[in-house]
């Protein structure tokens, strides 16, 4: 059978990581008609979710405010269970179902099954139940993609103990599995276009950083609050060996051109 021709060499490993800010109808089925021509191509996909929007609409529902510290959702234990009933229980299944309606085999996971991410308990205390990733056990993932089903992840964390659970920042758990899976590259899916030196010029557009650009510029204050996460992981992804990484709001991720859109870290 004919192959089409993508900008991923046959084989190659993606990471997409499609966020909640991202998760519209029409985004959807366009990123996952993409994952589909990869996929017949022989590019293997990973795919991690956010879900944040949802989470503050359910959080809202049962009267609980959203608080967030320096971009992070507080989690306290109530909305650690409200977390992870979003992301496993709905947004996760639902991803995996449309995937399969796509013609592509696809199965959920969750970053805290089996302890597929270790995680230390983020500081300050005060955001509760956040973690950082500390280590990532990728054998599941890696048997998953050998037997080219598509692994979707949600993005939680397990103590090393196992004695909770642990909500992470998608960014943060997609870029800590991509290198955890040696991935060719990480795209990270938003709603803008590409990441700008002024969040309110959009022709200050960055078409591309090095790694350690990357992590300066994510510390400094010109990078916007709900970016920093994405660019440090983008850049920690690259330093830990993923070739490329991509921040963009573009799905076509079989177009020719697609290393040219959005920001590229590298």
């Amino acid at each position: 059978m004919h192959k089409p021709a993508t900008p991923w060499a046959t084989g190659s490993t993606i990471l997409v990581k499609f966020g909640g800010n991202a998760m519209s109808v029409d985004a959807e089925e366009a990123l996952f008609t993409q994952v589909a021509l990869l996929r017949a191509a022989g590019v293997r996909i990973v795919l991690v979710h956010g879900g944040g929007p949802q989470i503050d609409a359910d959080l809202a529902a049962a009267g609980i405010t959203t608080e967030r510290i320096d971009g992070q959702r507080v989690t306290t234990a109530e909305t650690l269970a409200i977390t992870e009933r979003v992301l496993c229980d709905e947004i996760n299944p639902r991803l995996v179902a449309d995937l399969q309606a796509f013609g592509v085999p696809a199965v959920g996971m969750s970053g805290k099954d089996d302890g597929m991410l270790t995680c230390d308990r983020r500081l300050p205390e005060s955001l509760g139940y956040v973690g950082t990733v500390r280590a990532v056990a990728p054998q599941a993932i890696l048997a998953h993609i050998a037997a080219n089903v598509v692994p979707v992840i949600a993005p939680l964390g397990i103590a090393a103990d196992f004695s909770t659970a642990y909500n992470i920042n998608a960014d943060e758990a997609a870029g800590a599995i991509a290198a955890g899976i040696a991935a060719d590259a990480l795209i990270l899916i938003t709603n803008v276009d590409r990441v700008r030196r002024d969040e309110n010029d959009p022709t200050s557009g960055i078409e591309h950083m090095s790694a350690d650009e990357a992590l300066a510029f994510a510390d400094s204050a010109a990078c916007r609050s709900s970016m920093k996460p994405k660019v440090r992981a983008a850049a920690m992804a690259v330093r830990e060996g993923v070739s490329r990484a991509h921040i963009t709001s573009v799905t076509d991720l079989s177009a020719d051109d697609y290393a040219t859109n959005g920001t590229t870290i590298a």
